[in-house]
């Protein structure tokens, strides 16, 4: 008889509670933030459901938050918690209204959401973390550099009134500095392992059975790989002699850093010589064709072609020079003549081999499940959209064994489905939301639907890319075939967790002999090895509970100081009651010393620096004194409004914690808005490089210019000239933008410094201004037939059709406002109601409608 877990917000008979669980549940809640790293199927979920339970029952009114990096992962983490726990559960995530998301997390006490949904509510305000008791952080390997998961951590520690964070992991990674990063993002202060070998989890924990299925490249594909190393051979012989790199044996690696330092040699030289804009061209054809190399070696030659077929849209020197090359062109005529006598990857074939034994499809039943199910099939391909098919069906399929293969490329599944359905077997391909190539990605709805109808058993085997290595709720699969191996240790550990949950497991690894694929497949393995080693080992994470306790002591420290604003701010300026608003205490607090220095010789250089020290006195009392006239009323905080694409920038995150009001609004002109005459916009290296290619950078300036009337652009970084742009190209869009468009121009070292920058801006803008920004949310009319439009369409229940008519009709804007009722009527579209609306509009007085709340809507 199995036991379950009993307490008061655990519903009966759902948890079944097993010891290791509770153990490790019991650490977190003892111990205080914790990250736990075991395999997929060991139930990481449950250890969360009871810490939140006790969390819950201790902390009366609190909320448990529960972060996960996908909306499918969100959503399978409410319907858990949901289960298990008799509290209220939603869950949050971009798909849902803004105000919706706000009535759910105030009616809820669990909340399961994307943490980018997050990031955004709270930075608009819509509410605070500071009643949230527990904070879940699923697949933490995500928290580091910039992801959402930093931010939200160090935002909890400042505002929650009582934290605790766990963290839940496969694998953190095989790197000691990563390890340490995502733990210190995090605060953990204690990491616990689990493995399938501890006798606590051994009972529980289904076998997987690794068979690493080993091919050997066709002679077809061997010659097609001579032309391309020679071609490759060829160039790297060319770098070497350009000193770019010290020997023709190098791997991709050393060819990005080769590239990198090249970009920094241009970037640091006024006139960078030729030979460096060579060696980037010969680098760019190199990494192409290592790609090429890679996919004829580990993919095949159709997914080969494909890449071929992009490569020749690209107008650039390294592409162009490829095509001209007489082993590279030999090499693509081979390819495509392989393709069309149907000479495939022996990889491909292993792979058919293999389940069609799996499933048990014999070349008889192999044709008639090929002509029953090809209409079907074929409309499932062309609209990525599948319904479940009748339920007698599906009871019959459900017996057959379930299968997952994963493959890296989208060309190599679209490869494997063919031939699935050329061979009878029943298969569906499940990919990513992005299109390409004309195909349009799948929607998430669709992708439930998917997995419902493989569930259910209408497929046998799922084809799928990246996107099911993590969350995807697909419990009951017995067999996972890799097309390739895959370099990192977190990706392996996430794709073996496909199997094994229910039953033993078995995973398939299909390697090509004397190809990269061994490479990875050593990588993988060393990785994983290095990964357990680092997590045991007590000295690789010595001193981490002392760190974390240091840093959120910090945090809560600098929380306090800021007082009301606690729950944005980690840095505070220096408040100065309104006494202390005079010139003579604001020079005693700034230290400014204007006396002449006494050691020049001349008195006409005394004099020179006293006028010198007088203005750069006169300039930081007048900033002082606008950030304290700023400040003066308690309620007033600088605000800046910032553009609705800039929702994942660190600078919105750098802005929150220096007590800036940030607003997020869809602008038509500016990345950040301070007042009504001064709007900023943000160029980092890369994006400022990308926009002269593509020639936003001008339309961006010119609409900044008619918009505003002191346009600014940041420029953030230093390495502006590291990139394949001429930097003569680079100077000239710099001056253009200052002469040509009247564009201030600032520099900034980073997303902080930028911030910091914005931050100043705003002071100044707003320091003696009460009126509200006017945000832009709309280009303003150019041109007079535009703004006449503009005017008309203002009018009640008047469109851009109708606006037109009426001015065709009357001429003149001047005319359409005399027009009488009668005279609007005549015009299509118009009726009583309308025309009414319109003379009421124009001919009551304003004060009418503010008294009157009735009145106020005419529509």
């Amino acid at each position: 008889m199995d036991n379950f877990i009993k307490h008061p917000l655990v519903k009966p008979n759902t948890a079944e509670a097993r010891i290791y669980q509770q153990v490790l549940a019991a650490g977190v809640l003892k111990n205080g933030n914790t990250m736990i790293v075991a395999p997929t199927a060991l139930g990481k979920t449950l250890i969360a459901v009871l810490v939140a339970a006790d969390r819950l029952k201790k902390i009366q009114g609190s909320k448990v938050l529960i972060l996960a990096p996908s909306k499918p992962l969100a959503i399978q983490h409410e319907e858990n918690f949901r289960h298990f726990l008799n509290v209220k559960c939603t869950s949050i995530t971009g798909a849902i209204k803004a105000d919706d998301r706000k009535k759910r997390w105030d009616e809820s006490q669990v909340i399961c959401a994307t943490p980018q949904t997050v990031e955004s509510d709270l930075l608009n305000g819509r509410y605070d973390l500071s009643n949230v008791s527990l904070l879940v952080f699923d697949e933490c390997h995500h928290a580091v550099g910039s992801y959402a998961y930093v931010y939200l951590a160090q935002r909890y520690v400042k505002t929650a009134k009582s934290h605790l964070i766990l963290g839940l992991t496969a694998s953190p990674g095989s790197d000691q500095g990563k390890i340490r990063e995502v733990c210190e993002n995090l605060f953990i202060q204690d990491v616990v392992v689990k493995t399938e070998e501890d006798p606590d989890v051994k009972p529980y924990f289904n076998p997987i059975e690794i068979d690493w299925v080993k091919v050997k490249m066709s002679k077809e594909l061997e010659k097609i790989k001579d032309h391309i190393n020679k071609a490759l051979k060829h160039r790297l012989k060319m770098l070497k002699n350009l000193n770019v790199i010290p020997t023709i044996s190098v791997n991709k690696i050393d060819i990005l850093k080769a590239r990198g330092n090249v970009q920094n040699r241009i970037a640091r030289a006024t006139t960078p010589p030729k030979e460096c804009y060579q060696a980037i061209s010969i680098l760019s054809a190199v990494i192409n064709l290592q790609h090429a190399l890679e996919l004829l070696e580990t993919q095949g030659v159709a997914t080969f072609n494909k890449y071929i077929a992009r490569l020749r849209k690209k107008n650039t020197k390294a592409a162009k020079s490829l095509f001209l090359d007489a082993d590279f062109s030999q090499a693509i005529m081979l390819s495509q003549q392989a393709e069309k006598n149907g000479w495939e990857h022996p990889k491909l074939r292993k792979l058919i081999e293999i389940l069609k034994e799996e499933l048990k499809i014999d070349d008889i039943s192999q044709t008639k499940l090929t002509n029953t199910n090809k209409n079907k099939s074929q409309e499932i391909s062309n609209n990525n959209n599948t319904n479940i098919e009748n339920e007698d069906n599906g009871k019959n399929l459900n017996k057959k064994r379930k299968i997952i293969v994963f493959t890296q490329f989208r060309d190599t599944l679209e490869m494997i489905y063919q031939k699935c359905e050329a061979e009878g077997i029943k298969s569906v391909k499940f990919f990513g939301q992005g299109s390409r190539d004309g195909e349009k990605g799948l929607t998430q709805t669709e992708q439930k639907k998917i997995i419902k109808s493989f569930k259910v058993g209408n497929y046998d085997v799922l084809l799928s890319t990246s996107v099911a290595e993590e969350g995807i709720d697909i419990p009951a699969v017995d067999l996972v075939i890799l097309y390739e191996p895959v370099p990192s240790e977190v990706r392996m550990i996430q794709r073996r967790g496909r199997t094994g949950r229910k039953n033993s497991g078995k995973m398939k690894v299909l390697i090509a002999k004397g190809t990269r694929d061994e490479g990875y497949y050593w990588a993988s393995l060393n990785k994983e090895k290095r990964m357990k080693e680092q997590l045991v080992n007590k000295d690789a994470l010595k001193n981490l509970n002392q760190k974390s306790l240091d840093k959120i002591k910090n945090e809560e420290v600098n929380s306090k100081i800021i007082g009301k604003k606690v729950e944005i701010g980690v840095e505070l300026d220096n408040e100065v009651s309104s006494d202390d608003l005079n010139k003579k205490n604001i020079e005693d607090n700034i230290n400014i010393n204007t006396n002449t220095d006494k050691s020049n010789d001349s008195n006409e250089s005394n004099e020179s620096n006293k006028f010198n020290n007088s203005n750069n006195s006169n300039k930081s009392i007048n900033d002082a004194i606008d950030e304290l006239k700023l400040s003066k009323n308690k309620n007033k905080n600088v605000l800046v409004y910032a553009d609705s694409r800039e929702g994942n920038s660190n600078v919105l995150r750098a802005l929150d914690t220096i007590n800036v009001d940030v607003r997020i609004k869809a602008m038509s002109a500016g990345d950040y808005q301070v007042s009504d005459e001064v709007a900023i916009e943000r160029k980092t290296a890369k994006d400022f490089t990308d926009s002269i290619v593509d020639k936003r950078l001008y339309k961006q300036a010119r609409t900044m210019q008619e918009e505003f009337k002191n346009p600014i652009m940041i420029l953030e970084g230093d390495d502006f000239y590291s990139g394949f742009l001429s930097p003569d190209a680079i100077r000239g869009s710099l001056a253009s933008i200052a002469i040509d468009f009247g564009i201030s121009i600032i520099p900034t070292r980073n997303p902080e410094d930028t911030a910091a920058m914005i931050k100043r801006i705003a002071i100044r803008e707003q320091s003696d201004k009460s009126t509200p920004i006017q945000i832009r949310t709309e280009r303003k009319p150019a041109n007079i037939w535009e703004q006449q439009l503009f005017i008309v369409e203002s009018l009640p229940n008047i469109g851009p059709v109708t606006a037109k008519k009426l001015l065709e009709k009357f001429g003149t804007v001047q005319s359409v406002i005399n027009a009488n009722d009668n005279e609007l009527q005549e015009i299509d579209g118009i009726g009583k109601k309308t025309a009414e609306n319109i003379r009421k509009v124009l001919n009551s007085e304003y004060l009418n409608f503010k008294k009157d709340n009735n009145d106020k809507k005419l529509i």
